[in-house]
């Protein structure tokens, strides 16, 4: 793909292609499945198998957060042109966040995404944690007083 323009790449496959969804309801919406994709629309801007430089989240197989990026070398070579880095569960969501603002920026990766990267990684982790169980409701008033004599009587 070195010689062709990504927009022209763009232009020919944006009507068709295996990672686009349609959805006849909500107005067609389109979406796209492209693991290098952070907002899962379909767009430009935000797909990753037409641009040279990528980024992905991911969950981790073991809880935590994949980056993956877009290789610029290997453009022809879709195995071996992603880069993936992993951070565990047991790193905060803090040292998270910043690692991959701090791994983007330092390999000159798109600017305009690192907002979304983070926000992708930052509703991964919250998918990751256990929910709490509901507390029931105490009662107050004068409902609680009626509990409370049926209880000891």
């Amino acid at each position: 793909m070195e010689n062709i323009s990504a927009d022209l790449v763009w232009e020919l496959v944006r009507p068709n292609n295996s990672y686009l969804v349609k959805r006849r309801s909500g107005g067609g919406v389109q979406f796209s499945r492209d693991p290098l994709n952070l907002m899962n629309k379909h767009s430009r801007k935000y797909e990753g198998f037409v641009t040279e430089k990528a980024i992905g989240i991911q969950p981790a197989e073991k809880g935590g957060v994949t980056l993956s990026t877009k290789k610029e070398k290997n453009t022809n070579k879709p195995a071996s042109g992603i880069n993936k880095t992993t951070w565990g569960s047991n790193k905060s969501n803090q040292k998270t966040y910043k690692g991959i603002v701090n791994y983007t920026a330092k390999s000159g990766y798109r600017s305009d995404l690192r907002a979304e990267a983070v926000a992708r990684a930052s509703a991964v982790r919250k998918s990751q944690q256990s929910k709490k169980d509901i507390p029931e409701k105490k009662l107050r008033g004068g409902k609680a007083k009626k509990a409370a004599e049926k209880e000891s009587s």
